[in-house]
């Protein structure tokens, strides 16, 4: 991870402006004496809420959040925390917003949920006050703000430990959630870890044209580009280069030993409904990751199927036994 500046930490200066002077209501504690970044006038933001929701959420994702298959106890936790996750994301990948303005926002949603504001974050309010009834450390959720800091402000990366070392910010904070939600022993966080930095590396694969083409972002490392003959600018035309399908077929072997590295996660899980969610979960992976060994991501968005999710489950349903 890219160090992020003190100053990023606490405000991001840029104007004049000032939120909290007798133009805005007194009760809105917390905004006070923040500074508007240049781009980003009083006028232009709502002080009561930073988020800039894109419409997206946990149904469109690849992979089940809180399904039904999780106890019904623990769900409303798992939905904040990943309304807090998805409106910090949907942060830091505006192809509107300007990095200042990201990271302001970013900060805004981290004064809330540490309890140093009131609001201008809706979902970081309701996760806190989660984490408040379930006793789960609020590590995980900085955590994450730390990698959409670094969305804010890093387009490229330079080696596979980089990219690693986002993914230990960006993904393996919501397995370890999930499982400290559950009460599950700190055992589970390698297999957890692996399959988590699995999805994330799929992900990035998967979006890797939109990325560059809405951010001018490539999660590539630029040693398997360099490596192979490939650039960054391969990702821009129709095809994939047969230099650029080697760079994915290498990410990809190394996804397989992560998901290898996770299977055993569902064998030693405590909670019966948390292995059929995690097995579901492990078996998408798996099968997505196919899906892009034979599928060209340049070509447009490689998915998971109806028929993939099916055959998941089936294989989830071993663990009702």
């Amino acid at each position: 991870m890219g160090a992020v500046p003190a100053a990023d930490r606490r405000h991001i200066e840029g104007g004049d402006d000032r939120i909290g002077d007798e133009s805005f209501p007194r009760h809105r504690r917390g905004l006070e004496g923040t500074r508007i970044p240049r781009g980003g006038r009083v006028s232009e933001l709502d002080p009561v809420n930073v988020e800039t929701w894109s419409g997206k959420d946990r149904h469109d994702e690849n992979f089940p959040v809180g399904s039904v298959l999780i106890a019904p106890r623990y769900r409303d936790a798992i939905h904040r925390f990943y309304s807090f996750a998805r409106n910090a994301d949907d942060i830091a990948d505006s192809p509107i917003l300007t990095a200042p303005d990201k990271l302001f926002r970013l900060g805004i949603m981290e004064n809330v949920l540490l309890g140093r504001a009131e609001i201008g974050s809706p979902s970081a309010l309701a996760l806190r006050e989660s984490l408040a009834r379930t006793g789960v450390t609020v590590r995980h959720a900085t955590d994450l703000l730390l990698a959409f800091r670094q969305d804010a402000t890093k387009l490229r990366y330079a080696t596979i430990d980089e990219l690693y070392a986002y993914c230990n910010y960006s993904a393996v904070p919501v397995g370890r959630y999930v499982l400290d939600l559950h009460g599950e022993s700190h055992d589970c966080y390698s297999p957890s870890d692996a399959l988590c930095m699995s999805l994330q590396i799929l992900n990035h694969m998967q979006d890797c044209a939109k990325d560059l083409a809405d951010l001018d972002r490539c999660y590539l490392p630029q040693v398997l580009l360099d490596h192979f003959g490939a650039t960054v600018a391969d990702l821009r035309l129709t095809a994939e280069t047969p230099a650029l399908r080697r760079v994915f077929i290498t990410l990809l072997d190394r996804v397989d030993r992560m998901n290898h590295a996770a299977s055993e996660l569902p064998e030693i899980l405590r909670s019966h409904r948390l292995r059929m969610e995690t097995s579901m979960i492990h078996g998408l992976a798996k099968r997505l990751a196919r899906r892009l060994v034979h599928n060209d991501p340049g070509a447009g968005r490689v998915k998971l199927r109806k028929k993939d999710f099916v055959l998941s489950a089936l294989g989830a349903a071993f663990y009702l036994i």
